[in-house]
């Protein structure tokens, strides 16, 4: 579903310049450089209107944010909350997550977050799902060794999907649940998952750890490009 175009977007996104990176490929590399006090980098992919990025950046003051969203529309609502909130540690791109290298160098970021990414649910399009193959060798690039991706999703079987496209990349499991708020709501929850929260839809969750051994192979296979 088509979000609805935003009265006045042009003026309301030049208001959010404080928190929008514009050319986010000159910062590769040099994130925790240009800006200063910050001790690591959570990234996450496809923020939307940024409740998850804001209420994640307030309880991380010293980590620095990077929320990527395509959608303007769905961005500035996440770039208001943010300034609202007076929080200096949230950054916001736009970017395809297939580019990710391009703007983080090898190693430079800590976390992924990717909550309730479009599950892509025909077989002919699996390469497009953000937790596929191709997408997990770009993150195992820009990941620390020791870095985790967490994971959040309402669909079943991207889920599953994702459990085992994690363990062929070589990713360590843990945190694995498929009803994540069945004793009460657990950690942050984004606009959406509150939506389906309240719907009795049950979320699946992990989080998948890149181990030294295939951080190892990644730096290795690039290498060899």
């Amino acid at each position: 579903m088509r979000m609805r175009k935003k009265p006045n977007l042009v003026p309301r996104m030049e208001r959010c310049a404080a928190v929008r990176i514009e050319e986010p490929t000159a910062l590769k590399g040099r994130w925790l450089d240009e800006n200063k006090g910050f001790d690591a980098i959570y990234l996450e992919i496809g923020c939307g209107k940024g409740r998850f990025t804001a209420e994640t950046a307030a309880s991380s003051p010293d980590k620095l944010m990077v929320a990527v969203e395509r959608v303007p529309d769905a961005m500035v609502v996440g770039m208001e909350r943010a300034i609202d909130a007076g929080l200096r540690n949230v950054r916001f791109i736009d970017a395809d997550a297939a580019t990710l290298c391009e703007i983080f160098a090898d190693g430079e970021v800590s976390r992924i977050y990717i909550n309730f990414c479009d599950p892509w649910a025909k077989k002919r399009h699996a390469k497009r799902r953000l937790t596929s193959g191709g997408f997990l060798d770009i993150y195992s690039r820009i990941l620390a060794q020791g870095g985790e991706i967490h994971f959040k999703t309402d669909n079943d079987a991207l889920f599953e999907f994702s459990l085992e496209e994690f363990e062929r990349a070589g990713y360590a499991l843990s945190e694995v649940t498929r009803d994540l708020h069945v004793n009460g709501v657990v950690g942050v929850m984004t606009d959406y998952e509150r939506k389906f929260h309240e719907q009795g839809v049950k979320i699946n969750r992990c989080v998948a750890t890149l181990p030294s051994e295939a951080k190892a192979r990644c730096a290795a296979s690039h290498a060899e490009l």
